[in-house]
């Protein structure tokens, strides 16, 4: 491991919501208990004002830095991000991610077990919104004794979130980063995960939620549901440059259904790798969740969602994502204005598509380092 490197780290876990103290949901019903896993990463300081929250992805967990043992072949999802000298300084903040409610990383969601009737959840977790999964975490950030956190910060999903923990909690956010994200999920974007979860439903193994009871798993529709996702998150750039119409393994087509070309040899194996580590209901009820964000439906319009933030915000985007573009970065960046909110706005060139935020851009880096040091600083002084 690299000098800077976070290291060795463990999980922890927090449960609350005990009943008849269940945590509200927006759907009307009420979920507890609710555990959740987390990470952290730095020491919190004497007067609490150093916390940095990092938001997942849909496919995302707590483990954004480090390694949980010496054997494990890769780090955590963002790790070149955290650490001694990264832009999420740990010599500096205390850094904290959480698995969302719903997930499947060690936080409450469809795998879990109902107390009622002591096995697991599946369909019957109640469906829950991006909102949901803020208001937990923000149970979390009590019990570790933060009032007011320095950051919230996330790409995609994890972008949602920080625009919702400002809307929410205006007074216990000091900056917000939503990176690639948009302010409400477009009918592309619930067009892509609808059929993505009608792929897990057409699956034989998926009986109607019900296969963990049956000692089945619906693999294939996964699969294919994350290689359909996947697809978005790239861009035609970077497709071209890393595949092109290269042939896998071949010098001529086969002239039958195996495999041809190295894009879907890549694709298959993006499946076959994503099955391994994530369950099938819980993509059901995060695509879900994402496909409901939407901050105008809930607020009227975009310029009332934002009036009472009080957050300064770093809005980022990528010159090659197509799933949330520059455009929609900037419907985010033009309410807030039109509010007098402090934001600074940047699109970041790349041709890694929608994943450009989870690759090394040194460009990203300079600019959420410096920014996240400004307000540091600006909190420090208070």
């Amino acid at each position: 491991m690299s000098d800077n490197s976070v290291g060795l780290v463990k999980p922890h876990y927090y449960t609350f919501a005990e009943p008849p103290d269940e945590m509200p949901l927006d759907s009307g019903g009420r979920l507890g208990p609710i555990t959740l896993a987390y990470e952290t990463y730095g020491e919190l300081n004497e007067r609490a004002s150093n916390a940095v929250l990092i938001a997942h992805a849909l496919s995302g967990d707590a483990h954004v830095a480090g390694r949980h043992s010496a054997a494990d072949k890769k780090p955590g999802w963002w790790d070149y991000m955290v650490g001694p000298g990264r832009p999420f300084d740990t010599n500096r903040y205390f850094v904290i991610c959480s698995n969302v409610i719903g997930g499947c990383k060690g936080s409450s969601g469809p795998t879990s077990l109902n107390p009622r009737t002591n096995k697991p959840y599946n369909l019957d977790f109640p469906v829950i919104t991006v909102g949901d999964m803020v208001r937990a975490q923000a149970r979390l950030m009590d019990h570790l004794g933060i009032e007011r956190v320095l950051c919230v910060v996330g790409g995609s999903m994890g972008g949602m979130q920080a625009l919702e923990w400002a809307i929410e909690f205006p007074q216990r956010v000091a900056c917000a980063i939503p990176i690639a994200t948009t302010c409400r999920q477009n009918a592309q974007g619930i067009a892509f995960d609808e059929v993505g979860r009608q792929a897990v439903y057409a699956d034989a193994d998926w009986c109607e939620g019900q296969y963990s009871s049956q000692g089945r798993r619906p693999v294939k529709g996964l699969a294919v549901a994350r290689m359909l996702a996947h697809i978005t998150y790239l861009s035609e750039e970077s497709m071209r440059k890393k595949f092109g119409r290269r042939l896998r393994q071949k010098e001529a087509y086969g002239f039958n259904f195996r495999t041809d070309f190295e894009v879907e040899s890549y694709l298959q194996h993006q499946g076959e790798s994503f099955i391994k580590r994530f369950d099938a209901n819980s993509y059901l009820y995060i695509t879900k969740a994402i496909d409901y964000f939407d901050l105008q439906r809930d607020f009227g319009s975009l310029e009332k969602a934002f009036a009472q933030v009080s957050a300064r915000f770093l809005v980022l985007s990528f010159s090659s994502d197509w799933l949330y573009t520059t455009g929609q970065a900037k419907e985010i960046v033009r309410a807030l204005k039109i509010n007098h909110k402090n934001v600074t706005f940047c699109e970041i060139p790349s041709s890694y598509g929608h994943d450009a935020f989870l690759i090394e851009n040194p460009h990203m880096m300079k600019i959420i380092a410096d920014f996240l040091g400004h307000v540091y600083q600006e909190e420090s002084a208070r």
